[in-house]
């Protein structure tokens, strides 16, 4: 948990959380301004961080989330690597 949300980490360094609001769920990515998104998937204007909104009864391209999720563990695993 950070800041009340469950959240996944590779050490101790977040990488991404989710968020639960009335119209959606949101998994946010820490790093995601950073990560490949070929279907426009992420939301978001920040700095760093971008988030997915999942919308009930809206389909969401499972293989594009994962493939999401998974890059946002590795960049984090190699910025962790680089003592970033």
């Amino acid at each position: 948990m950070h800041d009340g949300h469950p959240t996944a980490c590779v050490g101790d360094a977040a990488f991404a959380y989710v968020d639960a609001h009335k119209a959606h769920v949101a998994i946010g990515l820490y790093a995601g301004a950073a990560l490949p998104d070929p279907i426009g998937l992420l939301e978001g204007a920040g700095k760093r961080m971008r988030h997915v909104k999942l919308r009930r009864g809206q389909p969401v391209d499972e293989g594009a989330l994962r493939a999401l999720l998974a890059a946002a563990y590795a960049d984090m695993r190699a910025r962790v690597a680089a003592g970033e």
